[in-house]
């Protein structure tokens, strides 16, 4: 099925004949009264589009299989001579029948919905940036100075902002990105709220918070970019699937030659990773010391792409070994659990001490910040004398006569 907004062509192969069976109505209705003249032995190819989750959903009941395309790997139609809905139905029928057709992965209905939200979230923050830009490029235009404080947007900032002399319509503009700032706020919190809640009692989610960097958030975007972590047989496929590994390209005798990542996948969850890279910098640990190692060799920014990836394959050994991080700070995981928890809407313990309140100790938060510094140098200490070894298993080749050194 080549599947569009308002119909979807069909192609059907039966005993290796190929035939239209032209086009169906992309309404649920339609979908259902088509799917219900299937066979249970039947096995259905879409193509990978915005509503093809959908239509995949109403279909699977009524066959034996439903396979959404890998766009990226079904090359047959990309690079077809002649391109039309008749053609690529056809070239997914054939490639389904003889069993070389990539699919992708459909995850549950509790994934997909944290995907929207999660996308719905990347929106909100984006637009409220945006506007955010939009307020400083007037107070650039009209040469006023840079603001006395840290938030512009908060109460002391807004209050400087009001006594600024601005032009009679700079000033209509600039209440109007502020209303809409508003607006964008409290959209943006009630969305973190439902989040929240969703991963309130997740394990996945409060397992990846263990990891230094990964606030809720982050851990929940990841979460809907993922699904199933058991999917993926070795870490190095996890990160692949979220395009953080390196190009590689290598013919012949030549040695292979590795280029910027490929940045395949899910584009929200590889910029939380790297959001998450760059808190973790800031308290100590191995992740620290890890960048510090490649920032001398090959820059902050390779570094923190680096810092990314590990988190990426620290987060598909502690879901799949179901283990917290080993050298996680215990009084910030519980302050970042607190912090879900009234998100997520829970009752403020006024003059109550909380799970998360021990981060507030001072002197037990400067003892986890030493154990912490110790495994950074121990860290450290291993990668600096680490020294590649031979593959066990592999024999040594034996010493030709007359061969030189």
């Amino acid at each position: 099925m080549d599947i569009h907004r308002d119909f979807a062509q069909v192609a059907v192969v039966e005993d290796g004949l190929v035939t239209d069976w032209g086009r169906v109505d992309c309404r649920p209705q339609a979908l259902r009264e088509f799917a219900a003249g299937l066979r249970p032995d039947d096995q259905v190819a879409l193509e990978a589009t915005g509503n093809a989750s959908a239509v995949a959903v109403l279909l699977e009941p009524h066959v034996a299989r439903v396979v959404i395309s890998n766009p990226v790997k079904t090359r047959a139609i990309a690079e077809a001579k002649v391109k039309t809905d008749k053609v690529d139905a056809r070239i997914l029928a054939q490639l389904l029948a003889a069993d070389f057709l990539p699919g992708t992965w459909l995850p549950d209905e509790r994934i997909r919905m944290l995907r929207r939200l999660s996308a719905h979230r990347a929106q909100l923050v984006r637009g409220r940036i945006r506007v955010k830009n939009q307020v400083q490029a007037v107070l650039h235009r009209n040469m006023l100075p840079r603001p006395p404080v840290t938030d512009l947007f908060g109460t002391r900032g807004r209050a400087w902002l009001e006594h600024q002399t601005l032009p009679a319509d700079e000033r209509q503009t600039v209440g109007a990105l502020l209303r809409q700032l508003d607006f964008y706020g409290a959209e943006l919190a009630e969305v973190e709220r439902r989040l929240a809640a969703e991963a309130l009692d997740d394990p996945v989610v409060r397992r990846l918070m263990t990891i230094p960097g990964v606030d809720a958030m982050t851990a929940v975007t990841v979460l809907a970019a993922i699904g199933d972590f058991h999917r993926f047989a070795t870490a190095d496929k996890l990160v692949s699937y979220l395009g953080l590994n390196p190009r590689v390209r290598q013919s012949g005798g030549t040695p292979a030659h590795h280029g910027r990542i490929t940045k395949a996948g899910c584009g929200k969850a590889r910029g939380m990773l790297v959001q998450a890279a760059f808190a973790a910098l800031r308290s100590p640990g191995p992740l620290r010391a890890l960048h510090q190692r490649i920032a001398a060799r090959r820059g902050m920014q390779i570094a923190i792409v680096a810092v990314a990836r590990k988190i990426a394959v620290i987060a598909w050994h502690l879901v799949t070994k179901e283990q917290d991080y080993a050298f996680a700070r215990p009084s910030l995981v519980a302050f970042k659990r607190r912090k879900l928890e009234l998100t997520a809407g829970a009752e403020r313990r006024i003059a109550r001490r909380g799970a998360g309140y021990d981060y507030n100790n001072k002197q037990l938060r400067r003892h986890e910040r030493e154990i912490a510094e110790q495994a950074e140098r121990a860290y450290a200490l291993l990668a600096a004398q680490w020294q590649p070894t031979r593959p066990i298993g592999r024999p040594r080749l034996p010493a030709i006569p007359g061969a030189g050194p």
